[in-house]
This record gives C-alpha cells, structure tokens and sequence, in this order.
C-alpha cells in the first residue's frame, strides 16, 4: 500500500509539472500502458495519480476509451486567481507589519535569481523562482497549508501563468512587480505592499484575450 501511495505520488507530481509547464499541452493524449512503462510502476497508482488531476480539473478522463489534458479553464483560472489574491493581500499586510529582515534578504536573492533566468529565458526555471518567491511568504506567515491549498486550486492560473511568459517584457514586469512588494514589505508599509501585490497578480488575467487569439484550443470558458 505504501508503495503504492508513494508511486501515485511521483507520478502525480511528474505529470502536473508537465501540465502547468506546458510540456503537456492541452489535448495531449495521457496513455496510462505508456505511464506505467515510463515510471515502472503497476496499474494503480498510475490511476490514483491520474483521478488527482482529474479532481484538479487538468485531465479528463473518458473510460474506456482516453485521458486527455484539459483545456485551460477560465472559470477555475479566475476562482484560483481570487482565492490567492485574497490570501497574499493579507500576508503581505502581516508581514509589513513587522518585516522579518531574514525574509526579505531571501527575497531579494529569488528575485536576482528570476533576473539571470529572465536573461537566459529559462522559463521553468523563472517560474519555479516565482513559486518559491510567493511561497516564502506562507512559511513565514507560519500558514504554508494554505499554500497548498492555493496550489490545489491554483493548475488553470499557473498555466495561463506559464503561457504569459513568453510575452514580451512579461518577466521584467514580475521581477519589478516583487521588487516593490519587498520594497514595502521591508519599509512596514502594508497598503504600498497590498497594492503592489494586487497589481501583481492582476496581471495574470490581462493577456487572456490576446492569448486565445494564439491558441484558441487551449482554452474553455
């Protein structure tokens, strides 16, 4: 059972990388023979693995018959979009309250990391940064629970995420964006700090337009 359980987890955890990363883009055909083979693991926790993404909505499973990565669905995206913005605008509250000095030199640091990704246009690795950066926050909120509630909730608005970062100047405007968010954290300012996140993750909605237009079938309302 605990082998099980421990495989369901990798293989969980392996394909929703490659879903909110794109590498499995939406309409991929997920072949659970083809799984099993690539993970060398038994039938069961590839399906335990696969009804998790279903629950996160990033598969849709057809017995019998196929799973396929869902579409990106704007209806979760936004509902993701809200239940973190309202749980970031109170952590940044909190903290600029009272600056944690050891947090706001390890933020600092992530941001120079999504700089040097930035220039090589590593986007996974840019993205990776930017979770570590918000997650940060949570740990040191002492609530990193409600990270993972977010992340839970979260798959359709970090794709849409992920395909916002190609755009042009997109990563400059994130490292600008938690750039201000520390600057105010540090300065004790919490509504500077609230309005600079609330910016920040404002952004990820504006492109949805534009974005379709690009890739209409990854998309549903």
């Amino acid at each position: 059972m605990t082998e099980a359980r421990g495989g369901g987890n990798l293989v969980f955890e392996a394909l929703r990388g490659e879903i909110i990363a794109l590498r499995l883009k939406p309409g991929a055909v997920l072949s659970r023979v083809e799984l099993q083979e690539r993970f060398h693991l038994s039938s069961t926790p590839v399906r335990d693995a696969l009804m998790r993404l279903r629950d996160e909505g990033l598969v849709e499973i057809f017995p019998q018959h196929a799973t396929i990565v869902s579409p990106i669905d704007l209806t979760r995206a936004r509902q993701g979009h809200f239940l973190r913005r309202s749980i970031e605008l109170e952590l940044v509250r909190s903290l600029a309250l009272s600056p944690p000095l050891i947090l706001v030199a390890s933020l600092r640091s992530l941001i120079r990391q999504q700089g040097a990704f930035a220039d090589l246009g590593e986007y996974e690795a840019f993205g990776a940064a930017d979770q570590s950066f918000h997650r940060l926050m949570y740990q040191a909120c002492h609530v990193e629970a409600l990270w993972h509630l977010v992340q839970r909730q979260s798959g359709h608005i970090d794709r849409l995420r992920r395909l916002n970062l190609p755009v042009e100047g997109k990563m400059r405007d994130i490292i600008s964006a938690h750039g201000a968010i520390v600057d105010a954290v540090e300065a004790g300012q919490p509504e500077e700090a609230q309005k600079a996140l609330r910016g920040h993750l404002s952004g990820s909605l504006d492109f949805v337009n534009k974005l379709r237009e690009d890739a209409p079938d990854f998309f549903r309302d």
